[in-house]
């Protein structure tokens, strides 16, 4: 069940991203999943680049916010101003009214501007002086931060992770990618070259399609007994919410979809559960390393097994 749209958007953001497949694969999965994106990784290692690619890739209206501490929620989600002319208020428009939104270094934001964005990436509509406004589909949020710099930054609330389907990091780029960068950027501007691909249609008809990715009634099983595990674990605080669970079961679907199968197989929930689960754990005070919360969705995975069977369903 290859998807044509699919290996299009794949090889156009190929031709600028070097390596990277992974995080490639688990943006579109994002993508088809309607689940929004976390990039955390350390300045010029690509974030930003990676979710251009995606918007140029995409027949679709892209949005940008640089968040800084002085930015209002007005800022992003619009406001309505005195027409002096008409004599009445007017809506405007923030950069959140859009298909594909970067919400760059979302942490330098205050938390009352953070929370902007709550409404529309969990309901996927913007209220504004009591008026409801329903945001186009597709609709996703890719927000970069940098993990290491915490001067004039605020941590994301736990409400803010949750609302995110995955919390990705760039991969690096072995000597022989590395070379073939500096090939690649010479003479050329990839990214500025780059022209859609796929229109915004077919995402969302992607987007359908993938819940009606089959999914093995063991499987269900294996991912409620993964999510359950994470609420008994003594190292963690807080364990996975119902939201992370269907964000779960939507991850793993996407994935199949991104695959090219109809049908999911234990290998979607060992390359999802730790992006899509991780980041929504609270660990005990002394338990969180840093990566205490992927350690411990790896040992639930190592630790609970799977029997044989037809995951195809036929």
């Amino acid at each position: 069940m290859e998807n044509n749209g699919l290996q299009q958007l794949k090889e156009n953001i190929a031709k600028v991203m070097i390596g990277n497949e992974r995080t490639i694969e688990l943006v579109l999965t994002c993508l088809v999943a309607k689940g929004h994106i976390l990039l955390e990784d350390v300045p010029g290692t690509g974030k930003t680049v990676m979710a251009k690619s995606l918007a140029k890739s995409v027949e679709a209206e892209f949005g940008r916010i640089q968040f800084t501490p002085d930015l209002l929620p007005s800022d992003v989600t619009g406001l309505n101003y005195f027409d002096a002319k008409s004599g009445e208020f007017v809506f405007s428009k923030g950069p959140a009214f859009c298909n594909i939104l970067l919400a760059d270094e979302i942490n330098r934001a205050t938390p009352k501007t953070q929370s902007s964005l709550l409404e529309c990436m969990a309901e996927r509509q913007i209220t504004v002086d009591g008026v409801t406004r329903p945001l186009e589909e597709p609709f996703l949020v890719i927000a970069t931060q940098n993990p290491l710099e915490t001067l004039g930054t605020f941590p994301l609330p736990e409400a803010q992770m949750d609302r995110f389907l995955m919390k990705l990091s760039m991969e690096a780029l072995s000597p022989a990618e590395e070379t073939q960068m500096i090939a690649r950027f010479l003479t050329e501007e990839p990214l500025a070259e780059l022209s859609s691909v796929c229109p915004k249609e077919e995402i969302r008809a992607l987007q359908e399609a993938c819940k009606e990715v089959y999914l093995h009634p063991e499987l269900v099983q294996y991912l409620v007994r993964i999510v359950q595990e994470t609420r008994v674990n003594s190292k963690i605080a807080s364990g996975v919410s119902p939201r992370g669970t269907l964000a779960f079961l939507r991850a793993v679907q996407g994935h199949a979809l991104v695959q090219g199968r109809n049908y999911v197989v234990p290998e979607d929930f060992k390359t999802v559960a730790v992006p899509v689960l991780a980041h929504r754990l609270t660990m005990q005070i002394g338990a969180d390393d840093g990566r205490a919360a992927e350690s411990v969705i790896e040992e639930i995975l190592n630790r609970i097994d799977l029997p044989t069977e037809n995951w195809s369903g036929r």
